[in-house]
């Protein structure tokens, strides 16, 4: 399945290490502005469905809200000794946009 490349807003409207919302082709994505680029994942958390944009942001990962899980921003990976993993989408910066693929 080809992958759509998404205008999402500009890298300067993008709080750093806040989460936002989006919803692409269907999907609910949480996208994070870090301190060396921008991350997307799936937004809600596989434990019992946490909204992961609202989640605390701590180096590359993201603490869920509801449960504290800590999620990978890198991988998708729930980190032990809790288990599971949410998707990752590719992200990139052009000319100080940023895009999501999906």
């Amino acid at each position: 399945m080809e992958k759509s490349k998404y205008l999402i807003t500009s890298l300067e409207k993008l709080p750093l290490n806040i989460g936002r919302e989006l919803e692409i082709g269907g999907q609910e994505i949480a996208l994070f502005r870090l301190e060396d680029g921008v991350k997307a994942i799936g937004n809600r958390c596989p434990h019992e469905d946490g909204p992961l944009a609202e989640g605390t942001v701590a180096g590359d990962f993201v603490f869920c809200p509801l449960h504290n899980y800590k999620v990978s921003l890198s991988d998708g990976q729930v980190q032990a000794p809790d288990t599971g993993c949410v998707t990752v989408y590719s992200t990139s910066i052009e000319e100080g946009n940023v895009y999501v693929w999906v």
